[in-house]
């Protein structure tokens, strides 16, 4: 098993340096790839803000990634509900926050908005400290 990090995860979806691209795409399509959910975290900032892709283009580049065969997403059931509360209107790094918090009590935050998506979603309780 090899981990990747945020530089050939991006190169390979986004493709803006074709040498790079390419030798991301080989070692990815070679198979036993892991990736960390921080990875995915760190992906998911650099395609919203460097390359300017919107919600559902950025959800879908990381789904895609994560139904690849050879690949390995670690927590990869947190990171399918983070996904799906992104798709709802999350933000991804708060959805992957609250996914990786499903086993505790509460979910703590001065994040007003937050605290509206994620009560009306239904996930863990999330209040104000």
């Amino acid at each position: 098993m090899k981990a990747i990090d945020t530089s050939v995860l991006v190169r390979f979806l986004v493709r803006d340096d074709a040498r790079q691209a390419r030798r991301a795409r080989k070692l990815i399509e070679a198979g036993g790839i892991s990736i960390p959910k921080t990875v995915l975290l760190e992906t998911e900032w650099a395609l919203r803000y460097t390359y300017e892709f919107d919600r559902v283009a950025v959800n879908q580049a990381l789904g895609k990634i994560c139904g690849l065969p050879q690949i390995v997403v670690e927590d990869a059931s947190t990171v399918i509900q983070a996904l799906s509360w992104h798709a709802d209107g999350f933000d991804f790094a708060d959805a992957l926050h609250l996914a990786s918090s499903r086993d505790v009590q509460a979910f703590y935050t001065f994040d007003r908005s937050l605290i509206r998506k994620a009560n009306k979603a239904k996930t863990i309780p999330t209040e104000m400290p």
